[in-house]
């Protein structure tokens, strides 16, 4: 992977390119155990950087974050793939939204970042969560076309309320059962 900068034309220098990957590495786990918000600072010097070396790689959050989530982001664009092509557009959008709210938990405090960095058009964040976004849309589209869900559900709505059942199973320590049902309660309104 390259940098989120204006140098990731270019390919890093050996040394560059393993401080990249031991900080993306470090914030992962970093994330797992902390959340999203935890310093920036810790995770350099955890990765064995200073902190000029953290912010010339991912001069924002945003940028470490969607670094951090780069295999999450690639499992879920290939089930998009398969779920734009299934039979059963309304089955299709269930598991897509199931492994949407269980990718926003990834991270505690993920779907509030990412709800945030969509208020800023140039968010490396923004930008890596786009298909998600996309894929929802595609998915509503044809879920509605079947008659598998209501006219009125909006893409926009749909990927809001599965953020906030996310955001409020993971602050409940649900299970996935457990998330799954939260999940069911919250989208029955849109048959």
């Amino acid at each position: 992977m390259g940098t989120a900068t204006a140098a990731a034309s270019r390919p890093l220098r050996a040394d560059a390119q393993r401080n990249y990957d031991r900080i993306v590495e470090v914030a992962s786990d970093a994330f797992a155990e902390r959340g999203v918000l935890t310093s920036l600072d810790d995770i350099a010097c955890r990765a064995g950087v200073g902190p000029g070396t953290l912010y010339r790689h991912f001069p924002s959050r945003d940028g470490l974050i969607a670094a951090a989530l780069g295999g999450s982001l690639e499992k879920l664009d290939a089930l998009a793939k398969r779920l734009k092509t299934s039979d059963d557009p309304g089955a299709a959008l269930d598991e897509w939204m199931l492994a949407l709210a269980n990718h926003l938990r990834t991270y505690d405090n993920l779907p509030e970042s990412i709800a945030e960095s969509f208020r800023t058009d140039d968010s490396p964040l923004r930008n890596s969560c786009r298909p998600l976004t996309d894929t929802t849309s595609v998915l509503v589209a044809r879920a509605k076309k079947a008659g598998a869900i209501r006219d009125d559900v909006e893409p926009r709505d749909l990927f809001a309320l599965v953020s906030s059942v996310a955001w409020a199973s993971q602050r409940r320590g649900d299970t996935d059962a457990g998330l799954k049902r939260m999940l069911g309660l919250a989208t029955s309104g849109i048959r």
